[in-house]
């Protein structure tokens, strides 16, 4: 049985004292109306003065996300829900699925894609799908929870997994995914800082990696997940009063108040 959030003002702030890293999900999340404001580019400078790392966790592509790990004040962005990792220097790519052939891959999941517009002529591709490595990716436009499911089944019976954000559904390898990654991620690039000084941060289901308790002791929804929390496995430990980049601002502010309390 899935454990409720917590609601926001019963939380315990001493939960937030230890946090060394936050890890979140972009669009929905860091954005509002799927824009940067100068409230993210404030909250991320909050986290810097405090030496709390920021590690973004999206489904954009590769090719989007080195422009964003390179611009904004971050420790690095995984992509593609956990298929890429991108250094926030270099914008050097590190794959973390395993894909022995590229270009086959590619093709498969073109492949995957023609399949389902056979079906659902209607489905209209990415135009980020040349930026991108390890998946292949399609707007949400007004795809019902049925239909959603409906593709799900078709990829899962094909060998693919599938997720959706708020923009856009996803063909991808079964296994890949933001929870995985980010694990991963944390072993290899920040092995100094313990699981349990982590938040994870998200809005929709290809967030739910993240909110695995087994995986992220301490999880935050900002309010527009609650769209979705009939639809997830795992859900977030603590849920935000407000939506969007305005949710996570609350977070950072209660980060700083948490870790003040502790001086």
């Amino acid at each position: 049985m899935k454990k409720s959030p917590v609601l926001w003002q019963e939380s315990s702030w001493t939960q937030l004292q230890r946090v060394q890293l936050i890890a979140s999900d972009m669009d929905g999340t860091l954005t509002r109306q799927g824009q940067f404001t100068p409230m993210l580019l404030q909250a991320l400078a909050t986290l810097a003065d405090m030496q709390v790392a920021t590690l973004i966790v999206t489904g954009r592509s590769a090719g989007w996300v080195q422009a964003v790990a390179h611009y904004l004040p971050v420790a690095g962005a995984i992509a593609e829900n956990g298929g890429v990792f991108i250094a926030p220097q270099t914008g050097a790519t590190e794959l973390l699925v395993d894909i022995s052939a590229p270009d086959q891959h590619r093709q498969q999941l073109a492949a995957m894609f023609a399949q389902l517009q056979d079906e659902l002529p209607d489905l209209t591709p990415a135009v980020d799908n040349p930026f991108r490595l390890t998946d292949w990716t399609f707007a949400i436009g007004e795809l019902s929870p049925a239909a959603l499911d409906h593709i799900a089944d078709i990829c899962g019976q094909a060998g693919w997994g599938f997720t959706y954000s708020t923009v856009q559904c996803h063909i991808r390898p079964r296994h890949q995914d933001k929870g995985v990654g980010l694990k991963r991620v944390l072993q290899r690039h920040f092995p100094h800082i313990a699981v349990t000084d982590v938040v994870t941060v998200g809005d929709s289901p290809n967030d739910e990696g993240l909110f695995d308790a087994d995986l992220f002791p301490l999880s935050v929804g900002v309010a527009n997940v609650q769209h979705y929390v009939d639809r997830l496995q795992h859900l977030p430990t603590l849920i935000t009063p407000s939506a969007e980049v305005a949710g996570f601002q609350e977070l950072v502010t209660a980060i700083a108040q948490a870790k003040r309390l502790a001086s």
